[in-house]
């Protein structure tokens, strides 16, 4: 199972960013464990991310198509709504399911859901977040989702995401309440500090941001010693300055260094359990 959680940024004039964390392990119902699944995706053409949990198998795979499809310019226009982007993916993805071997028999999870969360072409600061999900017993349902008028948590989904919401109750309550650093330190205090076994690995982190014309961003993550991408090690590869870097302090860093990059604002958790 997982832990996913999006949460919206909020300024004083207004949503600035949306971003979606996940953990990285895939668990079998043998005790075996996989901590290096991707569980996020972020468009490199478009202001678009999506996050799943449930069911791994099938949307692993077909989400990284439908991202694909959609910066190769074949799943919506240029200019597209967020209702008209959600809309494409959500057929795509259904329509797969349905041909999926013996109609839904491979689905190995009773449930599957799938976050989408997009950005206005024509307003950059209208942002747009929905929940589409199938259950065994009832189908195919989804909702949009209200935006808060302050930094907030979106959606907490998956088997770790009630020990993630008890735990959110104390850094509502901390000097860091309401902001966007606030969500994301309570995600890696959870997660590194989680009872549930089918969660674990590295973060992975992906986000949209007010800026117009900005495509979806992917963030590479600095957890102790190690560099991670999407939730693979990478530290035997190189040019790492490629990419933007987190630490689990939410800090901005140098993918060489693996620093606190020198102008760079501190975030401290002081909630963080030790």
């Amino acid at each position: 199972m997982t832990l996913l959680v999006s949460w919206v940024g909020i300024d004083t004039h207004g949503p600035a960013s949306i971003y979606m964390a996940s953990d990285s392990r895939i668990s079998w119902s043998t005790g075996a464990n996989f901590d290096y699944g991707r569980k996020v995706f972020a468009f490199k053409q478009s202001p678009d991310i999506l996050g799943y949990c449930g069911d791994v198998l099938f949307p692993s795979m077909v989400l990284a198509q439908i991202v694909e499809m959609a910066d190769q310019g074949l799943l919506f226009a240029t200019h597209a709504t967020c209702k008209e982007k959600f809309e494409s993916i959500k057929e795509k993805l259904v329509q797969l399911f349905y041909r999926y071997p013996r109609m839904v028999e491979g689905i190995t999870a009773d449930v599957l859901q799938v976050v989408h969360a997009s950005r206005d072409p024509n307003d950059n600061t209208l942002f747009f977040c929905h929940l589409i999900e199938w259950r065994r017993h009832t189908g195919w349902a989804g909702k949009n989702i209200t935006l808060p008028t302050s930094s907030d948590v979106l959606l907490s989904l998956g088997s770790g995401a009630a020990e993630f919401l008890e735990n959110y109750k104390r850094y509502e309550r901390g000097p860091t309440q309401s902001t966007s650093r606030s969500v994301f330190h309570c995600f890696c205090d959870t997660l590194f500090n989680i009872s549930t076994t089918t969660c674990g690995g590295a973060p992975q982190l992906v986000g949209i941001y007010r800026k117009p014309d900005s495509p979806a961003k992917t963030f590479g993550i600095i957890r102790g010693n190690g560099r991670y991408y999407l939730g693979a090690q990478i530290d035997d590869l190189r040019n790492f300055d490629a990419v933007e870097w987190r630490n689990d302090l939410f800090e901005i860093c140098d993918g060489v260094t693996m620093k606190r990059k020198q102008n760079a604002q501190r975030q401290p958790d002081t909630m963080r359990r030790r």
